[in-house]
């Protein structure tokens, strides 16, 4: 892949996120015994990255995802939870994935980051209101990570191995070529 192939890939992960992120923001959450919780659609374009980027890459389009996301349609509070919940959750799904395939999937991978964005955004909580007693939503939280988690490894893997444009960038990880 070529370095301007590359950069316009990143643009489009990028942009893609973003408008996946502002539309779950419009739509009312489906999980009403959760207030608060929502899907993380955004969050197949991070396991798109994951798959296809260097890490570095995959950084960047977070990166870009938090704070075009804030920009448009966000205040700083909204900043502070989805800059934890992200960080947490790509630093635990970058170590599971780098596990490698026999020992996990991408659907293990996706529910990893689910579980631990949640994770994230209670632990900012509490950071900003000095209660750890934030912390007892976790279980529900976690059990709405895991059901989002398993959807969008779905629909992460759904895509990885049906877009043909996506094998050529999933070329470049030999960790992962095998599967698809």
């Amino acid at each position: 892949m070529t370095r301007n192939q590359r950069l316009v890939y990143i643009a489009l992960l990028a942009a893609q996120a973003v408008i996946i992120s502002l539309l779950e923001r419009a739509i009312p959450s489906p999980f009403t015994f959760a207030p608060g919780a929502k899907l993380g659609l955004a969050n197949i374009i991070t396991c798109i990255a994951l798959f296809t980027l260097p890490l570095k890459d995959t950084v960047t389009i977070i990166t870009i995802r938090l704070i075009l996301a804030t920009f448009i349609n966000g205040t700083l509070s909204t900043f502070l939870y989805s800059a934890s919940g992200s960080i947490l959750s790509f630093i635990g799904m970058y170590l599971v994935y780098k596990l490698g395939p026999k020992r996990v999937s991408l659907i293990g991978i996706s529910t990893t980051g689910g579980v631990l964005h949640n994770l994230g955004q209670l632990l900012m909580a509490s950071w900003i209101t000095g209660t750890w007693t934030v912390l007892l939503y976790l279980p529900i939280l976690a059990f709405v990570g895991i059901l989002s988690g398993i959807a969008i490894g779905i629909a992460a893997n759904y895509l990885l191995t049906h877009i043909r444009s996506l094998r050529f960038f999933t070329q470049n990880n030999t960790q992962y070529k095998e599967i698809y």
